[in-house]
């Protein structure tokens, strides 16, 4: 939220204490001026006790007695005037300083119960008080977003494991009551069940990503780049693809075997979702100056800037990103955005204009040192 800049607490609080000071130095100066006016206004303090000003007075020897026994009761007076207004008048100030505090400290109670759509939408100028409701209103939006993603993760992993899982039981019924033993039906019940691991191991690394429980060491994009490429040239070839390696050392900090998940999940889907035949899949890394970029291009068919957006949702793959042989089950961008932000790091995705995809992962570069 833009403020204006406004005055800080801590000027606020210090104006406020001088101007308290100020009438305060006021009301002194007014009583000592009545007390050395002649006259019946301060006939009153006759009842002071005489005990207490006289034991004053001979602790100040000559004419200077004269003048305390005149001055000190109205001092007195004043003082304890000062003290009644200075609380009434702290404790009042105090409060309207302090209100947002309490409305922060009430929608953190509210937070805490549970309530993440709740808003502190505090009004004003600019200040520290300001800043921090506008930040803890940043931070229940992105906690909001981040549970509900989390939400509708949870039910379409649900509704993914729920398809294989009951497949596989009406096979396993099947193949019980059939005194043959059909070998097909094993295979396909096999099938299902790889699927249904493949997807299990795929939730257990997300998971373990978005934990970020995970050791970290200095790694080079550059080999990952070459490792992921070729594990899965047998693929590419397979389909006629060819993959193209290149660029310079790009090293950074993190866990090699997330990365190179994540160069793995990049190149097998820049393969599977590609042209049928004479296809290209081009993997590149470089450096920047505080950050090293790993890069897969491949050729495919147009996208459409409003599907790019789905792509690293759970088990999202657009209308014309099917579900084929090799097509995995539908983790591989959202594992690649989870590996990504776990390491600080960027995904950025856009369509390439002759058709395909170009991903590009931007991780902080990692300090010189040596690249293990």
């Amino acid at each position: 939220m833009n403020r204006q800049p406004g005055l800080s607490v801590r000027l606020k609080l210090t104006l406020s204490y001088a101007g308290f000071l100020m009438v305060a130095g006021f009301l002194m100066l007014v009583a000592a001026w009545f007390a050395g006016q002649p006259g019946p206004s301060f006939d009153f303090l006759r009842y002071v006790p005489d005990g207490l000003i006289s034991t004053l007075g001979a602790l100040v020897p000559g004419h200077h007695a004269f003048l305390l026994r005149a001055y000190a009761p109205a001092a007195a007076i004043a003082l304890a005037f000062l003290l009644v207004f200075g609380l009434v008048g702290g404790w009042i100030l105090a409060g309207r300083m302090l209100a947002p505090l309490i409305r922060i400290t009430d929608a953190t109670r509210m937070a805490t119960n549970g309530s993440l759509s709740h808003r502190i939408r505090l009004p004003g100028r600019r200040d520290e008080f300001r800043e921090l409701a506008d930040a803890f209103d940043t931070m229940l939006e992105r906690v909001e977003a981040h549970v509900g993603e989390q939400r509708r993760f949870a039910a379409n992993a649900s509704h993914e494991l729920r398809t294989p899982l009951a497949i596989t039981q009406t096979l396993l019924d099947v193949a019980r009551n059939d005194p043959k033993r059909d070998t097909e039906l094993v295979d396909r019940l096999h099938v299902i069940n790889t699927r249904a691991i493949d997807l299990t191991e795929a939730l257990l690394l997300l998971s373990r990503a978005d934990q970020r429980s995970f050791t970290r060491a200095h790694v080079d994009l550059s080999l990952i780049a070459e490792e992921a490429a070729e594990t899965l040239l047998p693929l590419a070839e397979a389909r006629g693809l060819t993959i193209e390696t290149s660029g310079d050392m790009a090293p950074t900090i993190g866990s090699h075997a997330l990365l190179l998940q994540m160069a793995t999940n990049l190149v097998h889907n820049a393969i599977v979702h590609n042209l049928p035949e004479q296809g290209t899949v081009w993997v590149t890394t470089s450096i920047q100056p505080k950050t090293v970029e790993f890069t897969v291009e491949n050729t495919g068919e147009t996208l459409a800037p409003q599907l790019i957006s789905t792509l690293v949702e759970p088990f999202q793959r657009g209308t014309e990103r099917i579900r084929v042989g090799d097509a995995g089950v539908g983790l591989g961008l959202a594992i690649v955005k989870s590996i990504t932000q776990a390491h600080d790091g960027t995904l950025i995705l856009t369509p390439r204009p002759a058709g395909g995809l170009r991903v590009t992962v931007q991780l902080p570069a990692a300090p010189h040192a040596e690249i293990g």
